[in-house]
């Protein structure tokens, strides 16, 4: 049996949403004829709070679409050192947007308002880079699956409000930070000028992201995602996934943040360098193998051989993700093969 912790992307879609996909409502999406689409994207703009929504195939996708809106070529974009907007979008904004980013360092991704403050160059003249936005991720993803304070949001929404600043939420986890926090959707919403939301992650669809704001970024981000290639035709197929998913799959996000932390818990008992089981929160588990001889690839090595499959996102940064196709019983056969790879 593989056991598949690299993501809480690797999930199947359920027999349920197979069905929900099957008679799904459909027409041409780029004509604005697909009721499925339409609907998911009033639905999810309603949950945060929003005017409208634009499907798009992937988080990144809905990520650089909501920055191409908020910040003209040659501006600056802020965020954390390690959020996914910088480290996992291949320069996406520089290629296609000619957006400049400039980051703050933050221990497990976690927001301090502050530290993105302090660094904001509004209005640079023009001989200097002129910030136009920040970008918060929650949860951070190469944090740890850290939540974002919600104190610290509004604390940043209101020094971006003095300083002329948007903000942009890349909420590919958003759900997860929900059911850790309480918070509700609309109460993260309302803090942010663009959002986006990845039903992939954690909620088990096969496919699909949302960028939302108001009516109007929407409608200049559908003209993006048409030149950017990916103008869809009959993806309420892809939609109807995407409401089953909400459908049936935010509240048992609880089971891969107990099971995140049952594991957390058993590493630090092998190796308390490892990871601190109080930051694990949501379903992420960091692993720093800095006080180990033993290197990301080398663990994942060992893991793999043995059945588990894990990431090495650095050096000495190992990460696994809980998630919906992992039970109990996967849970305690990773534990085992986790004590012997660490040890060995």
């Amino acid at each position: 049996m593989t056991i598949d912790l690299r993501s809480d992307t690797v999930t199947k879609p359920s027999l349920g949403m197979r069905d929900a996909i099957s008679q799904a409502p459909v027409g041409d999406d780029v004509y604005g004829d697909d009721p499925t689409v339409n609907s998911l994207e009033e639905r999810v703009a309603q949950m945060f709070g929003k005017e409208a929504g634009v499907f798009t195939p992937t988080g990144s996708l809905a990520n650089q679409l909501a920055i191409r809106i908020l910040v003209a070529p040659g501006e600056e974009l802020l965020a954390e050192t390690n959020s996914h907007i910088v480290r996992a979008e291949l320069g996406a904004a520089a290629v296609f947007s000619g957006i400049t980013t400039r980051t703050w360092p933050a221990t497990h991704g976690l927001l301090v308002a502050q530290d993105a403050l302090d660094i904001a160059r509004p209005d640079s003249g023009p001989y200097l880079v002129s910030t136009t936005a920040i970008a918060v991720e929650n949860t951070h993803n190469f944090g740890g699956g850290t939540v974002q304070p919600i104190g610290e949001i509004a604390a940043l929404r209101e020094g971006a409000d003095a300083l002329g600043l948007a903000l942009h939420l890349d909420g590919a986890r958003i759900w997860n930070a929900h059911i850790s926090s309480g918070v509700s959707f609309a109460d993260y919403g309302k803090y942010f000028d663009t959002i986006s939301v990845c039903l992939s992650k954690g909620l088990g669809a096969p496919v699909g992201s949302i960028m939302l704001s108001t009516k109007e970024r929407v409608s200049k981000a559908r003209i993006w995602r048409k030149r950017y290639g990916a103008g869809m035709r009959q993806v309420g197929l892809l939609a109807a996934a995407g409401h089953y998913a909400l459908d049936n799959n935010i509240q048992r996000l609880v089971e891969d943040h107990r099971r995140a932390k049952e594991l957390a818990v058993a590493i630090a008992t092998i190796d308390s360098t490892l990871i601190d089981p109080s930051t694990v929160t949501t379903n992420i588990v960091g692993l720093d193998l800095a006080n180990t001889s033993l290197t990301a690839a080398e663990l994942a090595k060992r893991c793999r051989e043995a059945g588990l499959w894990i990431s090495a996102l650095g050096p000495k940064y190992a990460r696994l993700v809980t998630h919906m196709d992992f039970d109990d019983a996967m849970c305690n056969e990773a534990i085992e093969v986790l004590k012997k790879a660490l040890v060995a």
